[in-house]
């Protein structure tokens, strides 16, 4: 069987169908974990975050399946103007390169921009293209791209936009925390860190308030190294 299969999609813009590949679940076994969620797999042919974003080949405009339906006033004719005349019909419906996997993960932020979504939407697109950049060693994106992450969810807390989504607020404060020790701001860190913690008896999500816990006391007992920590439980 192959690893490889097609998904159906009707483009939110041009309303074409088209197909873009995703990995069958059963290939989908991570052989660990970053202490921020970010996954690794036996081959990196393999990894999910090649197939994130799927790109409309009619018209370019393009989405994960956090995106909305819902087209804020001119976004829809702004999508049009900066994307659709534009499109040079690229087709990214087969298998991905690393490059290319790069280039729908730009073609989303600009999509996932111009439609004005959601900050926890983009915060998803940022941190995961800094996941991909991390998985092919480059660290210099990957820092960029975590740098603009952490604002994204820094905007999605402060207005409540990631409410009613898969991220809760234990979840998020936590990122933003860990965003803030990899990038080498303990004193921020140390802060939600504290947030999480400050939650235990309000939330069912005892492991990260575990992982808080280890961050807190990781920073607080000079353990926060450059390299960074997996975390066993989530093996």
């Amino acid at each position: 069987m192959n690893e490889l299969y097609d998904r159906k999609i009707s483009c939110l813009v041009c309303h074409q169908p088209y197909t873009t590949k995703k990995i069958r679940s059963r290939f989908l076994r991570p052989i660990k974990h970053d202490s921020d969620f970010c996954s690794y797999y036996q081959s990196e042919d393999l990894n999910p975050l090649l197939y994130y974003v799927s790109v409309c080949p009619h018209c370019g405009f393009s989405v994960t399946e956090d995106f909305s339906a819902y087209f804020p006033p001119q976004t829809f004719e702004a999508i049009q103007q900066h994307i659709c005349q534009l499109w040079s019909g690229h087709n990214y419906s087969g298998k991905r390169t690393f490059q290319e996997a790069v280039s729908t993960y730009k073609l989303g932020i600009y999509s996932a921009t111009l439609k004005q979504e959601k900050h926890i939407v983009l915060a998803g697109l940022y941190m995961r293209l800094a996941w991909l950049y991390r998985t092919y060693k480059v660290p210099e994106q990957e820092k960029r791209f975590m740098r603009l992450a952490l604002q994204e969810y820094m905007a999605s807390y402060s207005n409540d936009d990631f409410l009613g989504t898969h991220m809760s607020e234990v979840r998020i404060l936590y990122l933003i925390g860990e965003l803030h020790r990899r990038l080498g701001e303990t004193k921020q860190a140390i802060l939600y860190f504290s947030k999480v913690i400050a939650k235990k008896k309000e939330t069912i999500e005892t492991g990260i308030i575990a992982m808080a816990h280890e961050r807190w006391q990781e920073i607080r007992s000079g353990e926060n190294s450059n390299h960074q920590h997996g975390d066993e439980r989530l093996k």
